[in-house]
């Protein structure tokens, strides 16, 4: 079955590799999404994949890379439309 979510990544996320590190770790696992910082300091990343596959990516997205200090991760449904078969890093908003 297919998952698609809306992650918004809350804490010390930008300036420290987490967009690049997020991009890495969808790609390892064949998700499809994308990745980009927003003004307000927090990382958003949309992934669509296998449910288990998903779950993965949201449990390693809590951690993130060494240098970040994740404080919370908000999750809700998203929409699959205008994603492409790769996984995308995409321009602030």
């Amino acid at each position: 079955m297919t998952r698609t979510v809306r992650a918004v990544v809350h804490g010390r996320v930008q300036g420290v590799g987490y967009r690049a590190w997020t991009h890495h770790q969808a790609e390892l696992r064949g998700l499809k999404g994308w990745v980009r910082n927003r003004r307000d300091g927090t990382v958003e990343a949309v992934f669509s994949g296998p449910d288990d596959v998903v779950g993965a990516m949201l449990e390693v997205c809590r951690e993130g890379p060494r240098s970040s200090a994740v404080e919370h991760v908000e999750t809700g449904p998203a929409e699959t439309d205008g994603l492409s078969d790769a996984f995308e890093v995409r321009a602030t908003v």
